[in-house]
């Protein structure tokens, strides 16, 4: 900012217009305009702003990045992400270097576009256009609970919970940029390290890594090129099972889900027979947005029908009022193709966390927090069976898949299909081989090599299944020492752990369960730990004990 200065006696009976200010703010606006419009721009610098969804909803530049590398419309249900504020801001200074054809463009942003699958178009998209890209990823992702190398903790440079890189992309005019070179490289640690490393080091003295990013997805990360190529030779849990869906959103659990269905029947008939909108929202504590108004669902019709089971929680299963005049996002299209054998795998497509254990089984209509509740961690189901309108019932595999599994190890159940791929996704050789890959995207399930592998892996995943779903015979043997039912309430201070002991309050516990058992994860959540937290203050019945030493005890001949 410049500030010009003059005597008194030289302004007085002047306007700032007379005396020349006015002439200079002129000038620069004339020269401004000149650049703009008629020199070519040819650098582009900034820290846009990062919002999911943007206020400039009138830019549309950013639609090329809405599809797939190989061309055509970007095949992902919600593209939303690509409408962000920071991706626009992108897409544009990309654009003002395409009409240039040389330049170069830094900007601090979110780093999301790095590796998230979604944005493989824009990442694919920016590689035809520059000829050099270089991206210094500062990490400090606190939705993805980031950690430092040595596993210290990962500092924002912002205070701001997503993370952020430098982008650096640079076009010579002689130069092709069909061949673009990427590189990489990474910062870990405390706000004030990286602000030391921010401040003393040079871009030529920065330890560059190469990437060379592959098909289908283009991330930006570096990858063990002979692993990958194992992976991808694989089969997509996607491709699979060709209809899926992520898992419902009611936006108010506590109102149309509950432990008891009578419980739930009694709220939901007592909500149907409140006068006004408003009374109801006071009364049962609920609140309106776009997608849902009290007035019009009171004009409901109750439905017993709709009182039903949903996988709520691992090993937790619960009763839900399925009705779209109660739960915002119902999947009707393929919940209501399910019934009570419509077997399902459940899986996320992202992982935050350093590990991978976001699979698990339902027959149910599921939640999408099933197997995990972290951003951007939303769970998927894909069912083996689906129901048309008539009552047939339609098998949701991809056929060209189960022809070349059947070509390895003969003819094949859909269940034997299932039940293969489930013990392999629970294989911990293949959870630690894969985890880089497994993070980002839905997983690849390997081939059989022969029959014998085959059976060997479906007869384990058929136990799995069937312990995981409680039919198992295997889970008959009971805990050592457990409370009795009806004077059993879980305070809200417990659960605790000791000498192998699971006490919900201070005198009552569960004996003889492993520790192993005890901090077994799956997702997000210690099911064995959850369990008990989400009933506090709960008096537990015989049905409550019985089930949850189920899942507590170690299953004989396992």
């Amino acid at each position: 900012m410049c500030i010009l200065r003059t005597q008194k006696a030289e302004i007085e009976g002047k306007t700032l217009f007379d005396i020349g200010l006015g002439k200079a703010i002129t000038e620069e606006s004339n020269q401004a305009n000149k650049v703009k419009n008629e020199l070519p721009i040819m650098v582009v610098i900034g820290n846009p702003p990062y919002s999911g969804e943007s206020s400039n909803v009138h830019y549309k530049g950013n639609d090329v990045y809405k599809t797939e590398p190989g061309g055509g419309k970007l095949q992902e249900r919600n593209s939303k992400w690509l409408n962000d504020d920071y991706v626009k801001f992108i897409r544009l200074a990309e654009n003002m270097i395409e009409k240039t054809d040389e330049g170069i463009v830094a900007m601090i942003t979110a780093h999301g576009y790095i590796d998230n699958p979604t944005f493989r178009g824009m990442r694919h998209h920016l590689m035809q256009t520059f000829e050099k890209i270089y991206v210094l990823d500062l990490h400090g992702n606190a939705n993805k609970k980031e950690k430092a190398l040595d596993g210290s903790r990962d500092e924002n440079v912002f205070n701001i919970k997503t993370g952020v890189s430098i982008f650096i992309g640079i076009k010579h005019k002689s130069k092709s940029s069909k061949n673009c070179k990427l590189f990489r490289v990474d910062s870990y640690g405390t706000r004030n390290h990286k602000f030391e490393y921010l401040n003393e080091g040079y871009f030529d003295t920065l330890e560059w890594a190469e990437i060379k990013p592959s098909a289908p997805n283009f991330e930006w990360v570096a990858r063990d090129t002979k692993t990958q190529e194992a992976y991808r030779r694989g089969f997509s849990v996607a491709d699979l099972f060709p209809i899926s869906s992520v898992g419902i959103v009611t936006s108010r659990d506590a109102f149309v889900i509950d432990f008891n269905k009578q419980t739930l029947k009694d709220r939901i008939t007592d909500f149907l027979r409140t006068e006004n909108a408003k009374d109801a929202l006071k009364k049962f504590d609920l609140k309106e947005n776009l997608k849902w108004k009290a007035s019009k669902a009171l004009k409901h019709e109750f439905d017993e029908n709709n009182l039903t089971s949903i996988s709520y929680r691992p090993f937790d299963d619960r009763f839900v009022y399925y009705s779209e005049d109660f739960v915002e996002r119902s999947r009707k299209e393929i919940m209501s193709r399910l019934k009570e054998d419509s077997l399902s795998l459940e899986a996320c497509r992202q992982v935050v966390g350093d590990t991978w254990d976001h699979v698990f089984v339902t027959k149910s209509i599921v939640d999408d927090s099933y197997v995990s509740n972290r951003s951007r961690e939303r769970g998927y189901i894909f069912p083996v069976y689906l129901y048309a309108d008539d009552g047939s019932r339609i098998v949701n595999l991809n056929k060209d898949i189960v022809t070349n599994l059947e070509k390895i190890v003969g003819e094949i159940t859909p269940e034997d299909i299932f039940d293969y791929l489930y013990a392999v996704l629970h294989s911990p050789n293949y959870r630690k081989k894969y985890v880089e890959f497994l993070k980002i995207d839905f997983p690849r399930v390997p081939y059989p090599r022969d029959t014998a592998a085959f059976k060997m892996f479906a007869e384990l995943g058929k136990n799995l299944r069937e312990l995981h779903l409680m039919e198992s015979s295997k889970l008959n043997t009971p805990l050592t020492t457990y409370p009795e039912a009806g004077t059993d309430v879980v305070d809200v201070k417990y659960p605790k752990y000791k000498d192998g002991k699971v006490f919900i309050n201070q005198t009552q516990y569960f004996g003889n369960v492993p520790e192993t058992v005890w901090n077994f994860t799956i997702g997000a959540y210690q099911p064995v730990q959850k369990w008990l937290k989400d009933r506090q203050g709960k008096l537990l019945s015989n049905e409550d004990l019985n089930h949850y030493q189920k899942f507590l005890q170690r299953p004989r001949g396992l």
